[in-house]
């Protein structure tokens, strides 16, 4: 499953775009929703969730990758799933 860019919620930063190490999102337009793309190369690392400041990234885990999931603190104490 590929990440989930919430458009209400997103504010057309691009930092999920720059972060991917794998360019899921692909190239993206300036102060455009970014989506991705290349969904089959994400590896579901959870980065671009992390660094949205907006929390507009959703990603749904394959069970597989679920089992092994650990939940993320970040600075603040405040967690992501």
């Amino acid at each position: 499953m590929p990440p989930i860019v919430d458009a209400g919620k997103c504010i057309k930063c691009g930092k999920c775009a720059e972060i991917c190490g794998l360019d899921v999102y692909g190239p993206t337009k300036k102060n455009a929703v970014p989506l991705p793309i290349y969904k089959e190369d994400c590896w579901h690392c959870n980065a671009c969730v992390l660094d949205c400041p907006a929390q507009a990234i959703t990603l749904k885990l394959p069970l597989q990758m679920s089992l092994l999931y650990r939940e993320a603190v970040v600075a603040g104490g405040r967690n992501h799933d």
